[in-house]
């Protein structure tokens, strides 16, 4: 591992006083959360909460990037925000 370069990468992240939110609860913790409130328990629920986090107008003037659960990295409603302004580079 080289260690300077994941130092320098930790910096990025923090710089301008931002940081990295991680939105990668897993499933049984979220689908607790969802029951709570009736939400459907399912994939696409999921995926709908954390698009809505990630779409948020200005997020990225307080986040430098995202940390998504590995549910997300395969699924194309999530691909379709990669590049958007509110979600970081993670």
């Amino acid at each position: 591992m080289n260690t300077k370069l994941v130092i320098d990468i930790a910096r990025e992240l923090v710089a301008n006083d931002k940081g990295l939110l991680a939105i990668d609860e897993s499933n049984p913790t979220c689908n607790k959360r969802f029951a709570k409130l009736g939400i459907p328990q399912t994939v696409e629920a999921r995926r709908d909460y954390r698009e809505l986090i990630v779409t948020t107008p200005g997020l990225g003037e307080c986040i430098s990037a995202t940390a998504p659960p590995a549910e997300m990295n395969t699924t194309s409603q999530w691909k379709r925000h990669e590049k958007s302004p509110s979600h970081g580079h993670c």
